[in-house]
C-alpha cells in the first residue's frame, strides 16, 4: 500500500459494521468540491424530503472564514493558526507537546459528539448528508483518522492518550453511513484550486483518500475533474436512492 509518510495504517474495527440509514457523506481531498457539491445536494434534497447538512471535520472553512474577518488582525491570526495547525497535525512532525495534545484529544472528543448528534438526527428520519467522515484506517487529523499519532508520541501520558483516542476512532468506525460520495482529483488541480494549502500535504491526503475503506461502506467514486453537472447529477441520483 503506497501510504504517505506522515501517516500508518492502524487495524481496522472487527466488529460487524452498523449501517446508519439516511446518512450520506461527501469525502475528497480539499479542492476536490465537497462543500459545494454537499450544498447543492442538500438544496435539491430538501424539495423532496427533510435532509439537513452536518459537518464531521474538526475545523470549517466557514469557521476559518469567521476568524478572517475579524477587525485589523483577522487575516493575520487565522493564517498564523493555520500554520500552527498544520505543523502539529502533521504525522512528520514530532509529537506534539502536552497543551497541543489536550487539545487534539478534546477535538477527537468533541468530534465523537457531533458524529452522534448526526446519527441520532438520520436515525429519526431525516436525510443527513454530511461534509468528511471519520475513519480509523490511517492516522491523521488531515485524513479524518486519530490525530495524535501512535506512532510518532513519546512518554507514558501521551502514549495513553493516543490509545485512548484511537479507541475513539475505532469505535465511530464500526458505523458505516449509508452512502459515501468519494470525490477524487489530481494534486495539480486540487493546488491550482487551494493555491494556500501545502501542495505535499494536497498530494498526501490525495493518495490516502483513494486507500480508504470506511470499513467497507459502499462508496461512490466520482472523478470532480468533470463538468460539475455531471458529477453533481451522478452523485443526486445516488442520494436519491438512499431510502
Amino acid at each position: 500500500m503506497n501510504t504517505p509518510p506522515d501517516s500508518r495504517v492502524t487495524s481496522t474495527s472487527t466488529a460487524t459494521p452498523i449501517v446508519i440509514p439516511r446518512m450520506v457523506a461527501i469525502v475528497g481531498c480539499d479542492g476536490s468540491g465537497k462543500s459545494t457539491i454537499t450544498a447543492d445536494l442538500i438544496k435539491e434534497m430538501q424539495k423532496v424530503r427533510p435532509t439537513e447538512r452536518r459537518y464531521l471535520g474538526l475545523i470549517s472553512g466557514e469557521d476559518g472564514d469567521k476568524i478572517k474577518k475579524l477587525p485589523i488582525i483577522g487575516v493575520w491570526l487565522e493564517r498564523r493558526l493555520a500554520k500552527k495547525s498544520e505543523k502539529t497535525q502533521s504525522m512528520r512532525s514530532d509529537a506534539p507537546p502536552l497543551w497541543a495534545a489536550l487539545i487534539m484529544y478534546a477535538l477527537s472528543c468533541w468530534r465523537s459528539s457531533n458524529f452522534h448528534k448526526a446519527k441520532a438526527l438520520a436515525e429519526s428520519g431525516v436525510l443527513v448528508i454530511a461534509d468528511r467522515y471519520p475513519q480509523a484506517e490511517i492516522s491523521g487529523f488531515h485524513y479524518d483518522g486519530p490525530g495524535l499519532g501512535m506512532e510518532r508520541v513519546k512518554g507514558w501520558l501521551l502514549k495513553e492518550m493516543a490509545k485512548k483516542e484511537e479507541v475513539i476512532y475505532h469505535k465511530l468506525a464500526e458505523y458505516q453511513p449509508e452512502l459515501i460520495i468519494r470525490l477524487d482529483i489530481d494534486v495539480d488541480t486540487a493546488f491550482a484550486r487551494k493555491p494556500d494549502h501545502n501542495y505535499q500535504e494536497l498530494s498526501d491526503k490525495i493518495s490516502v483518500m483513494r486507500q480508504l475503506t470506511y470499513n467497507g461502506a459502499k462508496i461512490l467514486d466520482l472523478d470532480s475533474r468533470q463538468p460539475y453537472d455531471e458529477v453533481l447529477g451522478r452523485a443526486l441520483a445516488a442520494v436519491k436512492a438512499v431510502k
